[in-house]
């Protein structure tokens, strides 16, 4: 894009000013290079955004920004339900609640080696993974609106999961206002066999070592040490959340026509909050959003089953779990007031700063812990959210490296063996059911991670606490 088109209000903060049907600006942090490697498309879409009804404020874009359905993936935007806002199933995704969760092991990186190959071997045959993956729970009618009603602590419960998880999980594992009569049989359906499993691509699990500590202070407090292990786990709601914002983005657009409502895009099918259809979304979303955490509680019990058969002495205890598709309630600061508002993120993450009191007792004096996740082969990152989000983007930050190219031409770019191999040599090992899935993440086609969290620290989202580094990569 051309910095040119944008209000620079700082060295990390770029605004579109509002013209035209724009009710609000639009606001994307990046550094400069980041801004004029981003797709036309990301401003285009942001001011799309910018033109719906009972918007708040301003649009925010994430500095790992890239095109996306509807809504820029990256993007952030909060609906006033009193002043006519809208819900949007394309400003949520069809991967509902995709997110991610980092669990710390007590093993050092000299205590896997030695069994490396067999702790990516394990994994791989114990957690499903791949496009169209089945695991070996069966959910008949009765269990699936359990599951979708009781999210992590449905699982907890069955036996997968430990109990002390929940206070490290968003909404401490279980999303309220869920409704499983708004989820479709189809829906349900395709989920009855996919607990427990990763889909296919960019979700993995991946086995880390902590290399660089930035904040001594965040990383006491988060555990992280050098060259202590992690595993991270990257998944969503798999089938089912997908049908959901199939479903709900058709049924939308008619709605938004008889609301009144003028799109700019077809792909910005929304309807009024307080509308029937609205409500009904929120409780199929919010559904989607407990199946998303049930499903990252299993893996994780899986995840602790394997390190316990190879590693007798691992703890796997969890740092934290935190959704990025979501659309959720909260109370924000506007105009010099706090108010609830109806907060959109699509490929951005929550980012509460210090002593908000929906953290842990034991994390609020930093802030929520921030689980960026890289590029197969590349680094990732934890930081830790920032006060000052709450001001400059409702407190969210960015969720990972962003594609840089589509997967097609990734496809056209690389072959996933030989990705596989040069990875290898480099003491990283994948595992994936699919080479032309691996050709599709290779890690030249995303952007620098190590440029878009340094650009989300210094606009003041969050700050780096520790950058990871690939060991294994059970890769969908």
């Amino acid at each position: 894009m051309d910095p040119s088109r944008f209000t620079r209000i700082d060295p990390m903060a770029w605004q579109i000013e509002p013209t035209g049907a724009m009710r609000v600006p639009g606001v994307i942090y990046a550094d400069e290079g980041l801004i004029r490697d981003m797709d036309e498309k990301v401003y285009e879409q942001t001011v799309n955004v910018a033109t719906l009804p009972g918007i708040i404020k301003a649009v925010y874009v994430m500095p790992d920004a890239h095109w996306g359905y509807g809504f820029p993936i990256g993007g952030v935007a909060a609906f006033d339900a009193d002043e006519g806002g809208v819900i949007s199933a394309g400003g949520v995704g069809f991967d509902v609640s995709c997110g991610v969760r980092t669990m710390l092991t007590s093993l050092s990186v000299s205590d896997i080696k030695p069994l490396q190959k067999d702790l990516a071997d394990s994994l791989y045959q114990q957690i499903p993974a791949g496009l169209g993956s089945r695991g070996s729970i069966i959910l008949d009618p009765l269990e699936m609106d359990s599951m979708l009603t009781g999210g992590a602590r449905w699982a907890i419960e069955r036996g997968w999961g430990e109990t002390r998880d929940l206070d490290r999980i968003e909404e401490q594992g279980k999303m309220a206002g869920a409704d499983p009569s708004c989820v479709s049989d189809r829906a349900k359906e395709r989920q009855r066999r996919e607990m427990g499993t990763l889909g296919s691509g960019n979700h993995y699990l991946e086995v880390q070592a902590v290399s660089e500590i930035f904040d001594q202070e965040a990383a006491d407090a988060y555990a992280l040490k050098p060259n202590d292990v992690v595993v991270t786990i990257h998944c969503g709601s798999r089938g089912l959340g997908h049908q959901i914002g199939t479903e709900f983005l058709r049924e939308m657009l008619p709605a938004a026509a008889a609301a009144g409502i003028t799109l700019p895009d077809r792909e910005l099918a929304c309807a009024p909050i307080k509308s029937e259809i609205g409500q009904r979304y929120l409780g199929a979303m919010r559904a989607a959003v407990n199946c998303a955490l049930a499903n990252r509680e299993i893996i994780g019990h899986y995840a602790r089953q394997v390190f316990g058969h190879l590693f007798p002495k691992a703890e796997l205890t969890l740092l934290f779990d935190v959704s990025h598709n979501t659309c959720k309630v909260e109370t924000h600061q506007t105009d010099g007031a706090s108010k609830p508002m109806y907060v959109h993120r699509k490929g951005a993450t929550r980012a509460f700063g210090p002593d908000h009191p929906d953290l842990p007792t034991d994390l609020r004096k930093i802030g929520q812990p921030v689980i960026i996740g890289g590029s197969m082969g590349t680094s990732s990152y934890v930081l830790a959210g920032a006060a000052s989000s709450e001001e400059l983007s409702f407190a969210s930050a960015c969720h990972g490296a962003g594609r840089a190219m589509s997967r097609h031409a990734a496809q056209r770019a690389w072959r996933g063996r030989q990705i596989i191999d040069d990875l290898e040599e480099k003491g990283i090992l994948i595992r994936s059911p699919s080479v032309r899935g691996v050709a599709e993440e290779a890690p030249g086609a995303y952007k620098d991670v190590g440029a878009v969290v340094m650009a989300a620290e210094e606009a003041g989202l969050a700050r780096r606490v520790a950058r990871l580094r690939p060991l294994v990569c059970v890769k969908g």
